[in-house]
């Protein structure tokens, strides 16, 4: 197995960038489209994020530091692309991100890849009215069960905050889930 060092070479040099990308890709995208999925909710959406996420990712690869692992700053980028998606999409449509997030809601059980039944919905719909912050964190712990060390890499925080963060959440959305 080629250490990060040794790959994040091969993805700038011009003879080895295609096969190193390629491999990028195949290592990456199921992971990232889960992860972006989760913050927009509908696949089409999500597949556009992904492709502007490893757009981003090949034209800055240049300036990665290595001061975090390959694997969180690409997720850090998706996190990035996927917020500042849904914020305009909630902008064009002229309505708050909330509103947005419980229509695509509202819409999921048309989409063709959404396999929850009634009670994902409500999961969802509970998801929705906790802060961005929370719901972040919430829905990369309980859905992608990443670690909390990988979530304060790809967030920019400290793990006792993302613990507090989580079970804010998971407070609100039990109180949310039982009381409707």
């Amino acid at each position: 197995m080629i250490d990060e060092k040794e790959f994040i070479k091969e993805l700038l040099n011009p003879e080895t960038q295609n096969i190193a990308f390629q491999k990028l890709l195949s290592d990456y995208q199921k992971p990232l489209y889960s992860h972006i999925r989760n913050i927009v909710l509908n696949h089409d959406d999500a597949d556009d994020v992904l492709q502007n996420t490893f757009v981003k990712v090949f034209q800055n690869l240049k300036n990665f530091k290595g001061e975090s692992k390959l694997f969180s700053w690409m997720y850090r980028i998706a996190t990035n692309e996927a917020l500042t998606f849904l914020s305009q999409k909630a902008k064009l449509s002229g309505i708050s991100s909330e509103d947005l997030q419980n229509k695509t809601i509202d819409n999921l059980k048309a989409d063709l890849y959404f396999d929850g039944d009634e009670i994902q919905i409500k999961l969802q719909k509970a998801i929705v009215t906790l802060p961005e912050k929370q719901q972040l964190v919430f829905k990369m712990k309980y859905f992608e069960e990443l670690k909390y060390e990988e979530i304060a890499d790809i967030l920019g925080t400290s793990v006792g905050a993302l613990k507090a963060s989580y079970h804010h959440a998971v407070k609100k959305i039990e109180l949310y889930v039982t009381s409707n």
